[in-house]
């Protein structure tokens, strides 16, 4: 999968707060992502990010 730093994630689960979207952060072996909503920050492995994306934006350039 093509994902680079700054582009939305939109996720299976919602997070407690509600949104379900999420900016990366950092890329590698392990995301960082910045909830949308709240602006809580998680690492999850690659894997499994990978398995719960539903759709990708794009950042504007």
């Amino acid at each position: 999968m093509d994902i680079q730093l700054g582009d939305i994630l939109k996720l299976k689960k919602q997070h407690p707060c509600g949104s379900s979207q999420w900016e990366v952060l950092r890329v590698g072996a392990d995301f960082r992502l910045k909830c949308m909503g709240c602006g809580h920050q998680i690492m999850l492995p690659r894997k499994q990010v990978e398995k719960n994306i539903r759709q990708i934006t794009k950042k504007q350039e």
